[in-house]
């Protein structure tokens, strides 16, 4: 067997309209509504399926908790003009531009941290 892309996973949040109002208005990303009204971030490919703390659907992670992401995700438009329009949005940038290894190689990145505390990378592929 071999894996070829990810297709989505999920987020564990305390509140998914305040997730979507993020992930929507400082990302780009597109709410989209599915099977039985659950709501999912998409993007390119890919997507992000929220589940809301206490109301998860099954199966579900182990122990799925608000906050406990970690995530690196790809942009096109120059890290400078991330940064600006990350400020924006009112969101504090908690470090960057800085330099780091991404799975094809160098990347550019800022990092942020979205309504549940979750640290999200946005990079430029060098």
């Amino acid at each position: 067997m071999e894996i070829k892309q990810l297709d989505h996973l999920v987020l564990t949040v305390e509140n998914i309209e305040a997730t979507c109002r993020f992930y929507e208005t400082v990302l780009g990303m597109k709410v989209i509504e599915f099977a039985g009204g659950r709501k999912a971030l998409k993007f390119g490919q890919q997507k992000i399926n929220l589940h809301e703390q206490g109301k998860e659907f099954e199966p579900k992670a182990e122990s799925p908790t608000p906050g406990s992401a970690d995530l690196c995700l790809l942009t096109d438009v120059p890290i400078l003009e991330v940064i600006t329009h990350i400020k924006s949005c009112q969101v504090e940038v908690i470090e960057g531009p800085v330099e780091r290894t991404g799975a094809e190689g160098p990347i550019h990145s800022v990092y942020l941290r979205d309504p549940d505390s979750n640290l999200l990378e946005i990079a430029n592929l060098i």
